[in-house]
């Protein structure tokens, strides 16, 4: 057990930009939660603009409205997503820095989030509302970004690879 303690504390000292990269991202989402729990879920939402509304949703499901009430099958499967990502750390955050480690650390840091939301109160928040799209919140446009950053790094580190 202490083991795992002393390479908890080594990953965190080695690690610091993506761990307060991950806490920057996991308070942003938390605020937005609270902040929608607070003040939007006793009105149901409210108009911005034409296309952009702020819409109260509490999401069992994943994105798309896509296994609707599975909140214990999602947060495992959250779970080892970020379990992978911790393993695979070293790997995929040298990816064509530091695209690879913002990459992982959004994602890591969106997942996080949302984990909390599934552990805490059995659903995921969504508010986000663009009217054309499913509603979604700060954690998912996290997870989004990090995806296309990791994958822009994976692409391009390929190339770079192939070109020696």
């Amino acid at each position: 057990m202490k083991n795992i303690f002393i390479r908890l504390k080594q990953f965190l000292i080695t690690n610091k930009t993506a761990v307060i990269i991950v806490l920057i991202i996991m308070a942003v989402d938390r605020i937005t939660k609270v902040l929608t729990l607070e003040l939007l879920a006793p009105r149901g939402g409210v108009a911005i603009f034409k296309y952009f509304h702020l819409t109260y949703v509490e999401n069992t499901g994943m994105a798309f409205g896509l296994f609707q009430n599975a909140n214990i099958f999602l947060l495992i499967v959250m779970l080892i997503v970020i379990i992978f990502i911790v393993k695979s750390w070293k790997e995929l955050s040298a990816l064509r820095p530091p695209l690879g480690l913002l990459g992982v650390s959004f994602i890591l840091g969106g997942a996080a989030g949302n984990v909390y939301d599934r552990i805490v109160l059995g659903f995921v928040v969504d508010m986000i509302d663009f009217r054309v799209w499913p509603v979604f919140n700060a954690a998912d446009s996290f997870i989004c970004i990090g995806a296309a950053l990791l994958a822009f790094a994976m692409i391009f580190e390929k190339k770079v690879s192939e070109g020696k």
